[in-house]
């Protein structure tokens, strides 16, 4: 009783400690003050200047580029991801340990070295920075991820199925299509999912490789903090990000135990 006591107690207290910034930047959405912690009396005045106000829709661009980039970078990640997943399972045995050994470099290696060395390799290729160097820095960060989610689906996989597809007169293009895919199609959602969120949450790589005229959020709020205080609008965009994303997630989760639901009566 005492152990589920302090466990549950110290879920709590983590909980408490991740979520209450977050409720604290929900609450001061609510008011007019430029200053958080100064609450001012109960305002949508935020959201309003988000939505029609001139800094507003500076900051709406900047969260349309991000998921702009987001998109392509996760898009474009997860395909090459999962040529190179496939490419990787069926080499031989010691060039799969090596490419595999690469692929893991990038994952573990710190951001300001690869922000840092893209930055150098678009420098002496003459790339001016911008939105084509940060989709391409973030393609470059985000394929590993969706190589390392793809491969247990591949290692999960009958590939008994495969060869009698092929047996039976399909094309490996065929057999790729009807046998390979359907099975790692879980791993490249996860991929898919993993690189988007690494890309519009990535800062370090974004501000080496993007220019002053191109910004993501995370180097607008940068930007922003340095001169002095965050832009207030952007306490109610935040606000709309979490909700939505929280929305989705509940979605989600009803969906998941309904299937187990109707599974377990089956």
């Amino acid at each position: 009783m005492v152990k589920k006591l302090l466990s549950n107690s110290y879920l709590a207290l983590v909980l408490l400690f991740i979520y209450t910034p977050i409720l604290f930047v929900m609450i001061f959405s609510f008011t007019e003050s430029g200053v958080m912690g100064n609450w001012q009396g109960f305002s949508a005045d935020l959201y309003k200047e988000l939505f029609q106000g001139e800094q507003g829709r500076k900051i709406l661009q900047v969260f349309w580029n991000t998921i702009k980039v987001g998109l392509i970078a996760a898009v474009v990640s997860t395909v090459l991801g999962s040529i190179g997943a496939i490419g990787i399972f069926y080499s031989g045995r010691k060039m799969r340990k090596t490419f595999s050994f690469i692929n893991q470099i990038p994952v573990v290696n710190a951001e300001i070295v690869t922000g840092i060395s893209l930055l150098l390799l678009f420098l002496v290729f003459a790339l001016p920075r911008g939105e084509v160097t940060v989709i391409l820095a973030h393609i470059t960060f985000c394929t590993p991820y969706v190589v390392l989610s793809v491969l247990p689906k591949l290692k999960q996989m009958n590939n008994n199925i495969y060869e009698a597809c092929l047996d039976l007169g399909a094309t490996p293009l065929r057999a790729l299509w009807s046998v390979i895919l359907p099975e790692i199609l879980p791993g490249m959602i996860s991929g898919f999912i993993m690189a988007f969120t690494l890309s519009i949450d990535d800062f370090v790589v974004t501000n080496y490789t993007t220019s002053t005229s191109f910004d993501t959020l995370s180097t607008f709020i940068y930007k922003d903090a340095v001169k002095g205080g965050l832009t207030p609008s952007l306490r109610a965009l935040s606000t709309l990000i979490f909700v939505v994303v929280l929305t989705m997630l509940f979605i989600s989760n009803f969906r998941a135990s309904k299937e187990k639901t109707k599974e377990k009566k089956a």
